[in-house]
This record gives C-alpha cells, sequence and structure tokens, in this order.
C-alpha cells in the first residue's frame, strides 16, 4: 500500500509545477492540467479500469468486477486535479493518487466488490481560471446553468466553452446530468486538511463534520484615469481608494465576527505606475460559520464599498459569482465512516468542522451521500507551495480510506 502510494506520488507530483515558485499552475484545461489528466487516464487503463470523460470533463475510472451488474449504486472515491495559482501539491491530488493507492491495497488482499468502484477526479474545482468553483460538480448535478459555464471569461482570455473545445471537449454537452448523479450511492473524498483542527488533536486522520457557507463576490470599482503627477489629490476620482477603503472593512468585519473575508485577486486598468486608475475589479472570497453571518458579512463589506465610493466620486458594482450554503454531511454515513477509521487507526477519529469548500459538499447539496476524510497538515497552510503532508499521515489516509471502502463493499 505505501509504495503504491509513493511511486503513483512521484509520478504526479512534478506535473505542473512551477520552477520560479515551488507552486502549481494546473488550471482547468490548461497544458499542466491536461497531463494531469492524462497520468489519471494511463494510471486508471494499467489498472485495467474503464476511464470515461463525462459532458461536463469530469473524469471517472470504473472498476466493475465479473459478475457485478453496472446498473448497481456505485461507491465513488476520489477528488480533483487542477491548482489556484501557485498552489500546493496535496490539495486535490493527494485524494486522486490515495483512491488508487487504495484500490491497489484492496486488490491485494483479494477484495472483490459486489458493486462498482469509481475514481473521478472533478474538473475545476479551484476555480482558477473561471471563477467559479467547483463547476464540474456544479454542472453536473445542475448548480450552474450551462450557458452561464460556457460564457465565463477565463483570466488567459478564451472562454471556458474555448478552453474546452481546444481541450478537445465539446461544450455544447455541458449540464446536468441527473442519470449520472443516480448512479452515485455514496461519495468519499480524501483531501488535505485545510486548518490546523488535527495538529491541535494530535491525530493524522479525521472525518468532516459540516463544511461553511461560502461565496465569491466580484466588485467593480469605476473612477477617472488621470495623470499621478499633475493631478492634485482634491481633484481626483479614483477607484483604488474606494477599493482600500472596502478591503480594511472586510478584515475588520471578519474579525469581529469571527468569519474570513480575503480580498485575494485583484485586476487594475490601465495599470501604470504613473497613472491613477480608471478601474479597479477585486474578488472577495467570504465565509462563515452560517448563512446569517455570511449574509452580514457581504453586506458591510458592500456598504463599505457603497460609502467609499461615494466619498470620492467613484462607482462601485457587486456581482455574486457564486455562492454555497451550510453543508452538514450525511449523519449515518459519517458516523460508518468514523467506525471504520476508528478500528483502522486504533483511536477515536476526530469530528471536525471545515470552512473550505469541495465537490464533496457539492454532490451532499445535491443529496448524494457524502463523507470526507482529512489528513492531518503540520502547519495548516494550504493554497501555497508551503502546504505539506507527512508520509506517515498520507500512509495513514490511505489506509484508513481503505478501510473505510472494505466497509462498504
Amino acid at each position: 500500500m505505501t509504495a503504491s502510494f509513493d511511486r503513483l506520488w512521484n509520478e504526479l507530483e512534478p506535473l505542473g509545477r512551477e520552477a520560479s515558485t515551488g507552486g502549481y499552475r494546473r488550471y482547468a484545461f490548461n497544458a499542466a492540467e491536461l497531463e494531469c489528466r492524462e497520468w489519471f487516464t494511463s494510471t486508471a487503463q494499467a489498472r485495467g479500469l474503464e476511464v470515461e470523460t463525462d459532458r461536463n470533463g469530469n473524469l471517472w475510472a470504473w472498476w466493475i468486477p465479473a459478475g457485478v451488474s453496472p446498473e448497481l449504486p456505485a461507491l465513488v472515491v476520489g477528488s480533483h486535479l487542477d491548482s489556484v495559482p501557485d498552489g500546493g501539491a496535496f490539495d486535490g491530488p493527494l485524494g486522486v493518487v490515495s483512491s488508487f493507492a487504495a484500490i491497489d491495497a484492496l486488490r491485494e488482499t483479494g477484495a472483490v466488490p459486489t458493486r462498482p468502484v469509481v475514481l473521478a477526479a472533478f474538473a475545476d474545482e479551484e476555480g482558477a481560471r473561471f471563477g467559479v468553483a467547483c463547476a464540474g460538480s456544479r454542472l453536473m448535478t445542475g448548480q450552474l446553468d450551462p450557458d452561464k459555464a460556457r460564457a465565463l471569461v477565463g483570466r488567459d482570455g478564451p472562454t471556458m466553452a474555448e478552453a474546452m473545445s481546444a481541450a478537445g471537449h465539446d461544450p455544447r454537452g455541458l449540464g446536468a446530468d441527473p442519470e449520472r448523479v443516480a448512479r452515485i450511492g455514496e461519495f468519499i473524498e480524501l483531501h488535505i486538511e485545510q486548518g490546523r483542527g488535527l495538529v491541535e488533536g494530535e491525530a493524522a486522520v479525521g472525518v468532516a463534520e459540516s463544511i461553511w457557507p461560502h461565496g465569491r463576490y466580484r466588485f467593480t470599482f469605476r473612477g477617472v484615469a488621470d495623470h499621478a503627477g499633475s493631478t492634485r489629490m482634491s481633484d481626483r476620482h479614483d477607484p483604488m481608494l474606494a477599493y482600500a477603503r472596502t478591503a480594511l472593512i472586510a478584515a475588520e468585519s471578519a474579525r469581529s465576527s469571527g468569519s474570513r473575508a480575503t480580498f485575494g485577486r485583484l485586476e487594475v486598468e490601465p495599470n501604470g505606475t504613473n497613472a491613477i486608475p480608471s478601474e479597479v475589479r477585486a474578488w472577495l472570497d467570504a465565509r462563515a460559520c452560517d448563512e446569517t453571518t455570511l449574509d452580514a458579512l457581504v453586506e458591510a463589506v458592500h456598504a463599505g464599498a457603497l460609502e467609499g465610493s461615494r466619498e470620492n466620486g467613484t462607482d462601485v458594482d457587486v456581482t455574486t459569482e457564486s455562492v454555497t450554503a451550510i453543508l452538514t454531511f450525511d449523519a449515518s454515513l459519517r458516523d460508518r465512516v468514523r467506525a471504520a477509521v476508528d478500528a483502522d487507526q486504533r483511536v477515536e477519529t476526530p469530528v471536525l468542522p471545515t470552512a473550505a469548500g469541495h465537490d464533496a459538499g457539492i454532490l451532499a447539496g445535491a443529496g448524494v451521500p457524502t463523507a470526507m476524510l482529512f489528513v492531518r497538515n503540520p502547519t495548516g497552510i494550504s493554497h501555497s507551495p508551503n502546504e505539506t503532508a507527512e508520509a506517515d499521515d498520507c500512509h495513514a489516509g490511505v489506509s484508513a480510506l481503505t478501510a473505510v471502502m472494505r466497509a462498504m463493499l
């Protein structure tokens, strides 16, 4: 089991790594992400698994032993392969590699499933290129309009439709896939923990309880471009000042409510050192423990943006790009998963919430019984080249996932 994981990890880990930063730039349907897809396909085919790409770009590798009906509800495991800009190695790929290793471990012990087992890699989980997180699972479950998805403009220029076409996929097929969703009996996603809950609890593996509600919002501040030297401060209509005030209000509001508010992406026009901007576009990522708190946080940030814009004669528009409601995982499935992990790890498995979004949350919101396993992250850092996990903890994660799958087959 450990040898299988280590070998597979060493194959996938270099793909899409940027030498200048040490981070990853595996964006939906770009060259690096397509290379990861090729790795997934060849790895699955080497194991005799049947690989397919669905209408929304999600990858599926089916293990259906002889005599097993393909119509039976499938046990689905997996995660995603794409990354945020200069992200870490483990966010997503750890779950995919661990799933392959768990299948190897089951086969080594002679386990034969009594129903289909599927390893899935969902498309565009991070939303780094087109701005909507979990696009593949949202499209599949009918939570993202296909026309909206096709028209999404990537940060590098092409629309999602154009990028898919260039990668050999037909964007006309995007949309809800209820028959595929109905074939999923349960979905189990293993993921690096994005936080310090397991470090503080001194456990290598944990089970998810819930996912905080979260959303993405685009703030567009518009002013008047002018000369940085000749324009008096009193004569300026500078959208950067309105943005800066908004960012400070977001931080203050999040701290006071125990929430999370991040302006992590900024676009400025004309983007000249000696020019007052004409437009500033800023993306807010907001998260909170409940929907009421999230709504109040976003309202406070929006109000601050309006006030700041009025004060210096600029305008602001706010566009909601995506919102995901609070998600509490199926308690019955969570208890079954935890019992299997307890027996495997020989400790009481922690159950903890997460403020990070996942495809598991999208599927759970669509009514699919879903559970998540977390693997300890010694620093708590994620979405960064400094994201890491110890080899022993990764191996413990594979062992736990194998035990869960064995218990559910």
